[in-house]
């Protein structure tokens, strides 16, 4: 029987069995940055506050930035990479306002205070016990201002027989156990980057988000704890549960994988390494047969299983890297991912400045700074349908001081009395 138009029901042609479907409108309105409206009062130094309150920023918040009138957030000084700018200081702190503000004296404590006020969140990481002090912890500030979110990053927590170490970022990965686990066989290494301040900072940023929620249904804020060990214990939970449970913990193997193999970085003819993963047999046998050129390594009972590869992992080694080693990186690249096996090229920082797959995705920006436009990163956390914002840019120390003191109701010859004296800069 030829079927009629009627015999399939369509949007058109509705039957008694399958009635119009509403779909809803698509809404294109779009929606303010989410944290618009919160202002962020920040007594910070170094990374990890900073980095916790430029994730603010980013997503829209205002963030006063306090600095130490005489050369302000000493993260400012540890290098002149970005023409002249500290490459820390640039990355933790575009999209903020800086105040020089001495809060040694009773005079800056009162502006701080009065800022504190209107804010929403606090977050400082003085050296353990100065914010106290100051009366800067957060229980203190909590008990000041009810709807405040107060934020206290520390190295250790605040008790304990280490509250009081000294808690730099490689302080902390080695007390952690991270440097333990980083590097060679014969030779442990820090990470590459500071771990222990961005995982705080990002527990720190997600602690805000966290309390601002729960005060949008009790209207209190409250206060918010930090330690950086907590934070780096965290995230080495598989190497911990493993050694806890396992008896060993996971050995020290470079960019190979410890149970896993071919898993490793192998040199190709002009000279970048390309790392490739095989996580089963069935991928084993079409890197043999389709990048190897070697088909009888796919049945051969001294490579056929993950077991026998890393028995022999020496000798599995060799065979793909002689193999990989007479290729261009190009052509081996290709051939991996024609083959289906997982692969990387092994950048460096340069390569991952021009990466084609950021170009792509459009996620430069240029912002503003002291010494000019510089490049900048989107955060990571994308919110379609938002508006944005954009990277805000880098403060010099002290930039928005008289704007923002105008703005709490002082004179500009009270400003420049506090300037004389050196309480603000």
């Amino acid at each position: 029987m030829e079927h009629t138009p009627m015999d399939h029901p369509t949007a058109d042609h509705p039957t008694a069995d399958h009635p119009t479907v509403a779909h809803p409108a698509v809404d294109r309105t779009v929606q303010p940055p989410p944290l618009e409206g919160i202002t962020v009062v920040g007594v910070e130094q170094a990374v990890a506050a900073p980095f916790a309150t430029r994730q603010l920023a980013d997503l829209g918040a205002r963030v006063i930035k306090v600095e130490r009138p005489d050369g302000g957030d000493f993260a400012r000084a540890y290098d002149t990479s970005v023409r002249g700018l500290a490459s820390h200081f640039v990355w933790a702190n575009r999209g903020k306002e800086s105040l020089a503000l001495d809060l040694k004296d009773p005079r800056g404590r009162a502006l701080l205070e009065q800022l504190l006020r209107t804010a929403d969140v606090f977050v400082q990481n003085l050296a353990q016990g100065a914010a106290a002090r100051l009366g800067l912890d957060a229980a203190s500030l909590c008990a000041r201002h009810p709807r405040l979110v107060a934020v206290d990053i520390s190295g250790y927590g605040a008790d304990g027989p280490y509250a009081h170490k000294r808690a730099y970022d490689m302080l902390v990965q080695c007390e952690a156990g991270l440097v333990s686990l980083t590097g060679t066989p014969d030779e442990p290494a820090k990470a590459g980057f500071p771990a222990a301040d961005i995982a705080a900072a990002m527990y720190a940023f997600s602690g805000v988000l966290a309390a601002l929620l729960r005060r949008g249904t009790t209207g209190r804020g409250g206060p918010v704890e930090i330690a950086m060990l907590d934070a780096l214990a965290e995230w080495l939970g598989h190497p911990l549960y493993f050694g806890m449970y396992g008896g060993t913990p996971p050995a020290r193997t470079g960019v190979a994988h410890a149970v896993i193999a071919p898993y490793n970085a192998y040199p190709t003819a002009d000279g970048q390494p390309v790392l490739l993963s095989v996580q089963n047999d069935r991928e084993w046998g079409r890197l043999a047969r389709q990048v190897l050129e070697r088909p009888g390594l796919a049945d051969d009972p001294a490579f056929a299983t993950n077991a026998a590869r890393n028995r022999n992992r020496d000798k599995t080694d060799r065979v793909v890297g002689e193999a990989l080693a007479g290729m261009p990186v190009e052509e081996a690249v290709r051939r991996l991912e024609e083959a289906g096996i997982a692969c990387a090229r092994l950048n460096g920082v340069a390569e991952l400045a021009g990466h084609p797959q950021l170009a792509a995705r459009d996620r430069w920006r240029e912002v503003g700074s002291p010494v000019g436009p510089l490049r900048a990163l989107l955060p990571p956390i994308t919110l379609p349908g938002s508006a944005g914002p954009e990277p805000g840019n880098v403060p010099a120390l002290g930039e928005h001081t008289d704007a923002l003191l105008s703005a709490l109701g002082l004179t500009s010859e009270r400003i420049a009395a506090l300037r004389r004296d050196g309480v603000i800069a």
